[in-house]
């Protein structure tokens, strides 16, 4: 069941879900609510390296550089690029609690995706969002940090999990606090 905005301020009082800084009112939803972009940037070099190779044990974080946005600057996202993005806010999950980052539609109209595959934040999920920001259209777009970049919803599990994720033997990203590449390369049987 996704929760509602009452259950979603419920859950936060309860420490439930746990969100920092606060949010102020306007970042809350009917069922949903907004975080927002901070100022650190991950871009592949692709004019220093040819392609990835998942076979290869190289740190796929390795292949990019970071990029720190002052305040009050954007971020340019050209057309058909990709980059790593992190929220601003921090966000916890109670054992039985699931989080599913969605896109904003305003963002998406504009041919913006903040996210292809790595929407679901499991149970005991903590950390930033690392957000996968991709241009689909035909003009270059100007991200600033502190915008409303997406929104999560909540779910409440039937029980709670035997092993939340923060607790998962060999998770790639619990507590991270900067975008973070892909940790596939880490997986037995990758080579």
């Amino acid at each position: 069941m996704v929760l509602s905005d009452k259950d979603i301020r419920r859950y936060l009082q309860e420490g439930k879900i746990r969100i920092s800084p606060s949010l102020p009112p306007e970042q809350f939803g009917s069922c949903s609510v907004d975080f927002r972009l901070g100022h650190e940037f991950s871009v592949f070099e692709h004019s220093r390296h040819a392609f990835i190779d998942l076979r290869e044990k190289t740190a796929i974080q390795d292949l990019m550089r970071t990029v720190t946005v002052p305040e009050g600057e954007a971020f340019i996202l050209q057309p058909h690029e990709f980059a790593l993005a992190i929220t601003q806010e921090t966000l916890e999950l109670d054992d039985d609690v699931l989080g599913r980052l969605e896109g904003r539609s305003s963002l998406g109209r504009i041919g913006i995706i903040v996210h292809g595959t790595a929407g679901l934040f499991d149970p005991g999920w903590t950390g930033k969002a690392t957000l996968e920001l991709s241009n689909l259209g035909r003009m270059p777009v100007a991200l600033y940090p502190g915008m409303r970049i997406c929104s999560f919803t909540f779910e409440q599990l039937s029980s709670p999990v035997d092993v939340p994720y923060r607790k998962k033997v060999g998770n790639k990203y619990a507590g991270q606090e900067r975008p973070l590449a892909s940790r596939l390369a880490s997986e037995t049987g990758t080579k």
